[in-house]
């Protein structure tokens, strides 16, 4: 099938001079630039359970969404505040976690969407400086989204793991050992969600990594080979190699950056991700609106090379 094109919502509340905080403005500009999509940051003023608490306004939302001529690609929700010193993901028992990653779901799935992201929520640096063994740190992450898979293939959705420079278990080898981890408990519905510019990071850069070093000699393109039937999510953007503010990778738009999609879009292909989906993230880019046009463009030309 030929790959829908979507753009994260996100891109337009953070780190812009004037954030697009009504969503009905978002869908009404993307509709007009062709997007066949929408990825709903579940966060701010735009739409989330407090927002949409009955199924009803639920419904509303999913219709008016349509009504545009865009389908929700997926979801990204607010579970960032789970960290130390408060509830973690990371604790032995992590109830407060869980139960609002059901909530999410719930939510999630009233509108349709069908891949809602994750990510570990802790610092990179959260095992030296908390001392928790980072062995125990990876088994209770297992166990917790081995919980949440179960939660969301109950609602026939899967989950996207994000891992970037940002924060913990940002090394290849531990990406993998996640991944693998959750799906040897009988979670198929439990993927990575594989964005190039934090691919790069991770991969080539290792970037914000604790102690030794690791990357691999392929980078980007390498990561994706060792993922390959893991990854249920894509987000395309690109890399110049460095770190905003925030610590996580720099969102560059399409060519401004250093990454060869002519290489990583045929892989991704061959990658077996279970939607056609292409998302554009922007998270963190200045002046968003100022690109959307340009990046749908770029991704047009790629479609007719790779999108079929």
């Amino acid at each position: 099938m030929k790959k829908k094109l979507s753009i994260g919502s996100w891109a337009y509340i953070f780190n812009q001079e004037k954030p697009t905080n009504d969503f009905h403005e978002i869908l009404h500009k993307l509709h007009h630039l062709g997007y066949d999509g929408v990825e709903l940051g579940s966060f701010g003023l735009h739409p989330t359970p407090l927002s949409h608490p009955t199924k009803a306004s639920r419904l509303a939302l999913k219709k008016e969404v349509a009504d545009h001529g865009l389908e929700f690609s997926g979801i990204a929700v607010d579970l960032w505040s789970f960290k130390k010193p408060g509830p973690s993901i990371l604790d032995e028992a992590p109830l407060p976690y869980i139960s609002a990653f059901l909530g999410y779901t719930v939510f999630a799935a009233d509108l349709g969407i069908k891949t809602i992201r994750v990510d570990t929520v802790e610092p990179p640096d959260f095992f030296q400086t908390s001392k928790m063994d980072a062995k125990v740190g990876m088994e209770r992450l297992i166990n917790v989204w081995d919980k949440c898979s179960k939660i969301a293939a109950d609602h026939g959705m899967n989950i996207t793991f994000e891992f970037e420079p940002g924060f913990v278990f940002n090394k290849p080898s531990e990406v993998l050992t996640i991944v693998d981890g959750v799906r040897a408990k009988g979670n198929a519905n439990f993927g990575v969600l594989y964005d190039t510019c934090h691919a790069h990071m991770c991969a080539a850069v290792a970037a914000n990594q604790q102690g030794e070093k690791e990357t691999l000699p392929g980078g980007a393109l390498e990561m994706l080979h060792k993922l390959k039937g893991k990854i249920t999510h894509v987000h395309l953007i690109d890399s110049d190699g460095s770190l905003n503010e925030h610590q996580t990778s720099t969102h560059n738009p399409f060519g401004t950056g250093k990454l060869d999609f002519d290489t990583l879009l045929p892989a991704i292909n061959e990658a077996s991700v279970p939607n056609d989906w292409w998302c554009v993230d922007l998270c963190f880019w200045p002046h968003a609106w100022d690109v959307t046009a340009d990046s749908k463009l770029f991704l047009d030309k790629m479609r007719k090379k790779y999108g079929a």
